[in-house]
């Protein structure tokens, strides 16, 4: 849309709305109007280059709005500068016009700028599937250059250096149609399909046994026994060159990419995958750090073959191309540079070169970007001679140089942080808000303050290490398809069975999964605020940290991430709950001037009549019900780390739960808003059996004729 809005803005020059501009203006605007459109547009080229893969581990909504004004726009200059072009060269009846020659110069250029760059070529899984569609725009634009390039052909050297550019803008368009069409969900599924297999053949084992019957033997069948232990491991070779770090983890990850990224195609995995995995993880002395490194690659390898040209960059054809096309570019910037020029204007001549030399810099840039790749330095990992270990520290200096500068992205692979939101904070308004009035008079002010109260941690490592413990603990249940759909359900009534609470306290996980996000965020609140209150140094362990972390994170996911979690009436909850919780602290506003005194009050409510029976169930609030929770677990004569055990182990298996829970298509989405750790989990889960997506079959039923005298 706003592309359509630029070009009805530049076509418009012709209309009566010009017109009221003094002439003096309206002549400026028509000489460098195109001038204008051709530098935008590398600009927009640039953008994309340098911000395309860094929303891969950046959070915030500036690099999203950025890339997309630049990714909407980028066709839309191509298509309006082209038609302008291709207009100036109508006005005009003399071929020999100089200006035309350097206009149908460019032409290549918007060409190649057509093509996009390496870092990005879909804004969103929904380009990938327009793959069809979009295909018509490159070729129409490429017809037309073609006709703006004959229409001013005159034989000169100019004429003839547009060839090259030309040829690598097809290049570049071809590469970027090939890959939205291969990220396609059809074809990605279609390149996931194994061989086809036909399985045994029946009619060779029936005519054997109908042969042997026939010659009076005793014929019966014998099933014959695979060694799965041969057939379910993965033993992964050592690695030559420890020069570069991570290279187990890297083998590792590229191998198990190669399994598991099935679920991205919607596919369900084999019996033998999971089990391979599953095996590997329990026998090779897995922890967490490694386990969510290994995650973090596969995560984003996924990202760069959905959202980028990264799938064409590692083979030889490719490798082949990019040398052709940087040599192409830099021949036809020596060669303007010896050329008689004399004619042109001077003007025209140095967007020229800036063209020239953006060419050159976007293709140089794609291969820094290439360098410190996973892949590449899995490559360097696998070779151990000193002509690599060379090129690894070269590649290494030249990353720390450019990452110092700004001018790369760094090598992070997610943004390593989970959102957090806190109910209570949001209640009693305890951050300041500005300019209300306007924003009310713009209708922005509710959508300001949900976003106001949202906020970005890391993930610790002691949350992450909670996550995989727990994990792995599930995952040696896991042995089959039923087993592992159970572990999928349990959302914290399994602990609580374990822990002597269900009978009391098991209605809290027992009722819709928004409701028990709610119901256990606000308690989790309230009991964290009660230890800090009393001494503060009892809230410093893990199991209280990584209790906070993901309650507040959980709640996060349903205020602005509903879609990830299971169908149900979260945000009405939610939003009839905080209307509670404000009222209850506005008629105690007088006392209530900070967070810690807002819990201390919630808690001195007396719960001894279920809130339900007073409030009936039109109102969708939990906060009471929320309160009697807390009253609870504070009353257990526990001590305090067995209590936050209990209540951190509840919040894992929630936060499973929903990883389970979530559709295939909203991982792949959030791979481009620096990632989700809901989405690792999830597929952490799949490493370890603890998923629906897999099948019952355990392979062929081997059999054999058994022949007896």
């Amino acid at each position: 849309m706003i592309g359509a809005a630029i070009a009805g803005f530049i076509f418009a020059r012709n209309r009566r709305l010009v017109e009221i501009f003094p002439k003096g203006w309206r002549e400026l605007w028509n000489e460098w109007e195109i001038r204008g459109l051709v530098l935008i547009s590398l600009s927009f080229q640039i953008v994309l280059m340098v911000l395309g893969n860094r929303r891969k581990y950046v959070t915030g909504n500036w690099i999203s709005i950025i890339l997309w004004l630049a990714y909407s726009s980028a066709n839309t200059m191509v298509t309006a500068s082209l038609g302008i072009i291709s207009n100036e060269g109508d006005k005009n009846d003399d071929p020999s016009n100089r200006k035309d020659m350097i206009l149908a110069f460019w032409a290549s250029f918007l060409i190649l700028h057509l093509g996009g760059t390496h870092t990005i070529t879909a804004y969103s899984l929904e380009d990938n599937e327009l793959w069809l569609r979009n295909a018509f725009t490159p070729l129409l634009q490429l017809l037309l250059a073609i006709y703006i390039i004959l229409k001013s052909w005159m034989n000169t050297p100019l004429n003839f250096l547009a060839i090259p550019l030309f040829i690598v803008g097809i290049v570049k368009n071809g590469e970027r149609l090939w890959v939205q069409r291969s990220a396609s969900i059809e074809r990605f599924q279609a390149s996931m399909l194994p061989h086809p297999d036909p399985g045994p053949s029946y009619t060779k084992f029936m005519d054997e046994y109908l042969s042997k019957t026939a010659e009076g033997y005793n014929v019966s069948i014998e099933a014959v026994v695979e060694d799965s232990s041969k057939v379910l491991r993965y033993s992964p070779r050592a690695v030559p060159n420890d020069i570069v770090p991570d290279g187990a983890i890297l083998r590792d990850g590229i191998y198990f990419f190669n399994i598991f990224k099935k679920l991205f195609a919607n596919q369900i995995l084999s019996f033998q995958d999971v089990k391979i995995s599953q095996s590997f993880f329990h026998d090779n002395d897995m922890n967490s750090e490694k386990a969510f490194k290994m995650i973090e690659v596969e995560l984003g390898l996924m990202y760069d073959i959905l959202y980028t040209k990264t799938a064409l960059s590692y083979t030889w054809l490719a490798n082949f191309l990019r040398l052709v096309s940087l040599s192409f570019i830099i021949f036809a910037f020596v060669a303007f540079m010896l050329i008689d020029k004399h004619a042109y204007v001077v003007v025209d001549l140095n967007i020229t070169y800036f063209l020239l030399v953006g060419a050159i810099a976007l293709e140089i840039y794609e291969i820094l970007v290439i360098l410190p790749s996973d892949q590449m330095m899995l490559w360097l990992s696998n070779h151990n001679n000193s002509l690599v270990d060379f090129a690894y520290k070269a590649i290494s200096h030249l990353q720390y140089c450019l990452q110092w500068s700004s001018l790369i992205a760094c090598k992070k692979r997610w943004s390593n942080t989970m959102g957090s939101y806190n109910l209570i904070s949001f209640c009693i308004k305890d951050k300041p808000t500005k300019c209300v009035e306007i924003q009310k008079f713009l209708f922005i002010h509710e959508l300001l303050e949900k976003h106001r109260y949202q906020y970005f941690g890391v993930v610790s490592e002691d949350l992450k290490s909670l996550i995989f413990e727990q994990v792995m603990k599930k995952s040696s249940d896991a042995l089959n398809i039923r087993v592992s759909k159970q572990l999928c359900a349990q959302r914290g009534d399994q602990i609580l069975k374990d822990m002597g609470c269900f009978e009391d306290i098991g209605w809290s996980v027992e009722v819709e999964f928004d409701q028990s996000i709610l119901l256990w965020h606000i308690a989790t609140d309230l009991c964290y605020s009660n230890d800090l209150n009393k001494d503060a140094n009892m809230v410093e362990n893990r199991n209280c940290k990584s209790s906070k972390s993901i309650a507040d994170y959980m709640l996060y996911l349903l205020v602005m991430r509903p879609f990830m979690l299971p169908n149900g009436i979260g945000l009405i909850r939610f939003q009839d709950t905080c209307a509670e919780a404000k009222e209850f602290f506005q008629e105690r506003r007088h006392i209530l001037k900070e967070r810690g005194r807002a819990c201390d009050a919630l808690l001195q409510v007396n719960t001894d009549v279920a809130p339900s029976e007073v409030k009936g169930d039109k109102c969708k609030s939990v906060l009471f019900d929320a309160c009697r929770l807390a009253q609870y677990i504070i009353k257990l004569q526990w001590p305090n780390e067995r209590k936050w055990e209990m209540v951190s182990y509840v919040w894992v298996e929630m936060l499973s739960h929903a990883a389970s829970q979530c559709q295939w298509l909203n991982h792949a989405k959030l791979l481009t808003q620096g990632g989700e750790l809901l989405t690792h989990v999830w597929l952490l889960m799949a490493h370890l059996s603890i998923t629906e997506q897999f099948q019952i079959s355990q392979g062929h039923a081997r059999v054999k004729v058994v022949v007896e005298q």
